[in-house]
């Protein structure tokens, strides 16, 4: 190896070095902020599991039979508890959500921008409730590639987002949403990362799961039937992976 080579090679070792080093300190801030976010904005609710298998059982529509999930930044593992699958992951970044995920679904510890644990082409659909609108658009666009890795080939890419088209006033009262997404800006978000959206509701559901619709969960099969959606602040995307 001559000089040259040997300088360029210390340069992107140490290029290397320092995004590893970022990405550990961004993850350590995301820790320590997530903590205090789940005792005030998203502390734990038993009426949330009652909602959760409603809406699940909706989405299954897009899970095919036999399919492999993955379930990132779960929180209380609402979705991975409730989907029907024949292989159920759950990742989030603290260590604590693990006592909340039922037998059968397998939980991963790590940040959901680095899915370097999984092999490629491992997963049939990869869902996300609330998650984008965390992370900034650069750490945006990486999630996307890695979940494309993961995907096998037709896979899904499933996510309930904020709209802020929608609830333009309310979208900031959460002090921790970074990034905007509306029905439209995130379809091209999506294709411009190299998906094919298949499909798109504005109006999915209520803003938040504190409102009083959330938690009369008997109502919520009627709601998910109704093809204007009141009080709707939350949209369902739908790409894959061809």
């Amino acid at each position: 190896m001559n000089d040259a080579s040997a300088s360029r090679k210390a340069m992107n070792d140490a290029s290397a070095s320092r995004k590893a080093m970022n990405d550990a300190s961004a993850s350590r801030r995301a820790m320590n902020m997530a903590d205090g976010y789940y005792d005030t904005r998203y502390a734990h609710d038993p009426r949330r599991q009652a909602v959760w298998r409603h809406v699940t059982r909706h989405l299954q529509q897009w899970v095919p039979s036999g399919a492999d999930v993955l379930e990132l930044g779960a929180g209380y593992c609402d979705f991975s508890n409730n989907v029907v699958a024949r292989s159920r992951v759950a990742m989030d970044l603290r260590p604590e959500f693990a006592a909340f995920a039922v037998q059968g679904v397998r939980t991963e510890v790590g940040d959901c921008r680095d899915l370097s644990r999984f092999d490629d082409a491992s997963v049939d659909l990869v869902f996300a409730s609330n998650l984008l609108e965390h992370l900034d658009l650069a750490a945006n666009g990486d999630l996307v590639q890695h979940v494309r890795r993961v995907l096998r080939p037709g896979g899904r890419l499933v996510l309930v987002q904020p709209n802020y088209r929608l609830r333009p006033r309310e979208y900031f009262d959460d002090y921790t949403h970074v990034t905007v997404f509306s029905d439209r800006s995130l379809p091209d978000f999506l294709a411009a990362q190299g998906m094919t959206v298949e499909h798109v509701k504005a109006r999915f559901l209520p803003f938040t799961m504190k409102s009083r619709l959330s938690f009369g969960h008997l109502l919520v099969p009627l709601y998910l039937r109704l093809p204007y959606r009141p009080l709707a602040g939350q949209m369902l995307v739908v790409a894959s992976n061809d």
